[in-house]
C-alpha cells in the first residue's frame, strides 16, 4: 500500500511541474495591411474622378451647363466645405487676382505632396508593424515549445529518479532482512515509475487509457447490477422462530 501512495504523490507532483498558465497571443499589427491598401485605392479612385470632372469642366468653360454638372460630380466625392473656406474662395473670385490664384494653386500642390508622403509613411509603418508582430508570434511559439519540452523532460526525470530510488530501496530491503514482502513491491513500483514516461509517450497511450477506463466503468456497472440483482432475488427473512422465542406473558 505504501508504494502505491508514493506513486500517487509523485504523479501529483509531476502534474504540478508540467502545468503552466496559458501564454497570451501576440496582438496583430495596429491596422490590417489589407484595410490600408483598400482605403488607399478608394482614395486614389475618388481623387481621379474629381480630377477628371474638374478637367472636363475646364475644357468646357464656355458651356455653363457642362461646368455645373461636372463640378457637381466632383463635389459628390468631397466633404462639404466649411464657411471659412467658402468665404476665402468667394473673396478670391471677387478679386480675380491671378497672383492669389497662383498662390492658392502652389499651396494645393504642396499640401497634396505632403499628404502623399504621409500616407506612404503610414503604409510603410503598418507593414513594418505587421512584420515585427509576426516575428514576435514566431518567437513566442518557439519559446512555448521550449518550455513544454523542458517541462516534459523534468517530468520524465522525476519518474526516472523515483524509479531508481525505489529500486535501490527495494534492493536494500532484500539485502538487510526485509525480504520479498517488502523488497519485491518496491522493486516492482520502481520499474513501473521508470516506465511511466515511455508509457505516456507511446502513441497507443490514449487508446489504452480509454480502454482501461471503459473496462473499469464496465466492471463497476456489472458489480452494481449484480448487487441489485442479489438484493432483489434474496429470499424473504423467516420470522417464525422469532415468534416462538418471544417471551410469553
Amino acid at each position: 500500500m505504501r508504494p502505491l501512495l508514493v506513486i500517487a504523490l509523485l504523479a501529483l507532483t509531476a502534474g504540478c511541474v508540467t502545468s503552466r498558465p496559458p501564454i497570451p497571443e501576440q496582438p496583430n499589427a495596429p491596422t490590417s495591411v489589407g484595410i490600408v491598401d483598400t482605403v488607399g485605392k478608394q482614395w486614389d479612385q475618388a481623387d481621379q474622378k474629381v480630377a477628371a470632372s474638374v478637367s472636363i469642366a475646364r475644357e468646357n468653360a464656355d458651356r455653363p451647363e457642362v461646368v455645373r454638372s461636372e463640378t457637381a460630380v466632383a463635389l459628390s466625392f468631397l466633404p462639404a466645405a466649411n464657411e471659412g473656406e467658402l468665404a476665402i474662395a468667394r473673396a478670391r473670385a471677387a478679386k480675380a487676382d491671378q497672383k492669389d490664384y497662383a498662390a492658392a494653386e502652389a499651396f494645393g500642390k504642396k499640401l497634396l505632396a505632403q499628404i502623399d508622403s504621409n500616407w506612404a509613411k503610414v503604409e510603410a509603418d503598418n507593414r513594418e508593424a505587421l512584420r515585427v508582430s509576426q516575428l514576435k508570434d514566431a518567437r513566442i511559439a518557439e519559446l512555448t515549445a521550449d518550455i513544454d519540452r523542458v517541462k516534459a523532460e523534468a517530468s520524465r526525470n522525476i519518474w526516472t529518479l523515483t524509479g531508481a530510488g525505489l529500486a535501490v530501496i527495494g534492493a536494500l530491503a532484500f539485502a538487510f532482512g526485509g525480504g520479498a514482502r517488502v523488497g519485491l513491491p518496491l522493486l516492482i513500483s520502481g520499474a513501473f515509475c521508470g516506465a511511466v514516461p515511455h508509457i505516456i509517450d507511446s502513441p497507443y497511450f490514449n487508446w489504452l487509457a480509454l480502454g482501461t477506463a471503459a473496462c473499469v466503468a464496465g466492471l463497476g456497472l456489472w458489480w452494481l447490477a449484480d448487487k441489485v440483482h442479489d438484493k432483489v432475488n434474496a429470499p424473504p427473512a423467516d420470522h417464525t422462530h422469532d415468534d416462538d422465542q418471544a417471551p410469553k406473558v
